[in-house]
């Protein structure tokens, strides 16, 4: 991998510095401190783990009137590589969240649970109790290949999405990186887990062979799906297998390129795109295609500018046809041309289904991806006691949500009965727009959050659900996603509608993208106060309903009929 470029940014030294991914992090746990110095925290990304501090806390004073210091604390994500957790497992996330953390877990659309609000101090034994149980946070975060997603419903399919789930593990273990760091510094003897989720791999030297001395130039996502269930939102991600499946066997994978939905509004020279169709290639060449996409990343990224470093950026500078040229010469011959497939459907797998087995799953609703005890509904303390009662296996899903799997027809009654004694809505009994809806975490922990997400949403969607219901509408599966910063985690470009944080409670509103999740929105009101947002809402839907087509979808309306339309229909009424 060359080096040579004009400037590097100042995270390509720290992980140029770096002993591959040692720095100092050994040193600076040993430390009485409450955090990490920046080049420490920039490091500690690589090894999935975030360094934060309570931002409702800042600027707080102390008894005596004088300034606090900042209230540091670390988020740290576990990966799960296509979603499936077992029983116990859950059971001790869940046990680790009350012992080091705040006591609740987030379930990210990346199939990953994140831990917030754990300490410095914390940090060694919260990660020895995940590997004691085969979990890992390697590769969670930072400028690797993350977390691989993939379909984790158990539907009878005749067991395709558990080969989309095999592959999704072949392909996490491949792009592991091969630095014995984390394991010395997390593991203390730099031996592998007994039984890893992914196994670690070996080598003889501390050397990254595939990756290098800086690793990738940014973050690098890669996602397994099929075109009847974009559940796992295919087209946002850097490279996107999308399985066809003729006489019950994966024929091939549509391998789809530049998806990232990031974007920076002082830098006019981002922007949020889709994956596009690269090439359609056999299951067996899935490896070698991945390897010379994501080495290809690795040679060419830009590591002078963060905010342009994704594979997206490479695409658009360069052209597709010249990529995929570069990718035939990383991949030692002609790639077959792609097929056009597109995602046709969407499901949540929520309530009550058949597995494959026979057995029966429940798709369970999670609010935003949060698992918590609250005055409104202890949902953590429920999971808990189903898990110890019936050992099933637990799954997330990219909507943020988690199934129950491997459940006894006789269960059924008794899972509901457990839900309701702890104060938990059955998924059956939420509206459709708060299935469709979900925010990203935001304010008070993300260190990039402008304003309110995961704690505005649930208020946005209790007055805009009257208003459906006024409508007509309440059968209507709208998804609105909303994001505290541009940077666009909680996916509400591709939405129906997306508010996305531009100041404090103000936020843009997007419109137009698919509820199939295969086209953005367009840029509808670049400010609205978070009071408004509702009575604006409103207004938009009652133009739909009058100008609707037949079994339109709001977005596909939106889509249609463009801005200057709506905004002529819905301003005072002139169209009625």
């Amino acid at each position: 991998m060359s080096t040579d470029l004009p400037a590097w940014s100042k995270v390509e030294e720290i992980k140029r510095q770096s002993q591959f991914l040692r720095g100092q992090i050994a040193q600076e746990l040993a430390q009485p401190t409450a955090h990490f110095d920046e080049a420490t925290a920039n490091l500690l990304k690589q090894h999935g783990i975030y360094q934060q501090d309570d931002r409702d806390r800042r600027g707080q004073k102390g008894p005596e009137g004088q300034p606090q210091d900042r209230a540091w604390m670390m988020m740290v994500r576990v990966k799960v590589p296509g979603g499936r957790l077992t029983a116990g497992q859950w059971l001790t996330l869940s046990e680790l969240a009350d012992r080091f953390g705040n006591r609740t877990l987030r379930i990210t659309n990346r199939q990953d649970v994140q831990l917030h609000g754990v300490l410095k101090q914390h940090l060694p034994a919260l990660m020895k109790a995940l590997h004691q149980v085969g979990l890992t946070t390697l590769g969670a975060c930072g400028d690797v290949v993350r977390n691989v997603v993939a379909c984790s419903a158990p539907v009878p399919d005749g067991g395709i999405r558990d080969q989309l789930y095999q592959q999704a593990q072949q392909v996490t273990a491949h792009f592991l990186p091969r630095s014995r760091a984390y394991q010395e510094i997390w593991h203390g003897t730099g031996q592998a887990t007994d039984r890893p989720p992914v196994p670690f791999p070996q080598v003889s030297q501390e050397e990254e062979p595939l990756y290098g001395t800086n690793y990738l130039p940014r973050k690098f996502k890669i996602g397994f799906g099929l075109p009847e269930d974009n559940c796992v939102d295919i087209y946002t991600n850097d490279l996107g297998f999308l399985a066809v499946v003729e006489g019950g066997q994966i024929r091939g994978y549509e391998v789809l390129v530049g998806g990232s939905l990031g974007m920076s509004p002082a830098d006019k020279t981002t922007f949020a795109a889709l994956a596009q169709p690269l090439a359609f290639i056999r299951p067996e060449q899935i490896l070698p295609v991945a390897e010379a996409v994501v080495k290809l990343f690795r040679d060419h990224g830009n590591r002078a500018n963060r905010r342009r470093a994704r594979l997206k950026y490479l695409i658009a500078d360069w052209g597709l046809q010249r990529f995929r040229q570069e990718v035939e010469r990383y991949y030692g011959q002609p790639l077959p041309t792609p097929k056009n497939i597109s995602v046709t459907g969407l499901e949540h797998h929520l309530g009550w289904r058949r597995q494959q087995n026979g057995g029966w799953f429940y798709g369970l609703y999670v609010e935003n991806g949060r698992v918590a005890d609250r005055q409104t509904g202890r949902l953590k303390s429920a999971l808990e006691y189903i898990c110890q009662q019936f050992g099933p296996g637990i799954r997330l899903t990219p909507m943020m949500d988690l199934l129950i799997t491997d459940l006894a027809s006789e269960d059924r009654p008794k899972v509901e009965a457990i839900f309701r004694q702890h104060g938990v809505r059955l998924s059956e009994e939420v509206s459709l727009v708060r299935q469709y809806s979900g925010a990203c975490v935001a304010l008070p922990t993300c260190g990039l959050a402008i304003t309110e997400s995961e704690r505005a949403l649930p208020g946005i969607l209790d007055e805009l659900e009257p208003e459906l219901a006024r409508l007509g509408l309440e059968g209507l599966p709208l998804a609105v996603r909303m994001t505290g910063c541009p940077n666009g985690c909680g996916r509400p470009y591709n939405a129906e509608i997306g508010l996305v944080g531009r100041a404090k409670d103000k936020y843009a509103l997007y419109l137009g993208g698919s509820p199939l999740g295969n086209r953005l929105g367009f840029l509808y009101e670049p400010m609205i106060p978070r009071p408004e947002i509702v009575s604006l809402l409103s207004s938009l839907l009652e133009v739909f309903v009058r100008h609707r087509s037949d079994s339109e979808c709001f977005g596909d309306f939106c889509f249609r009929i463009g801005p200057e339309a709506l905004r002529r229909l819905a301003s005072n009424g002139q169209d009625r």
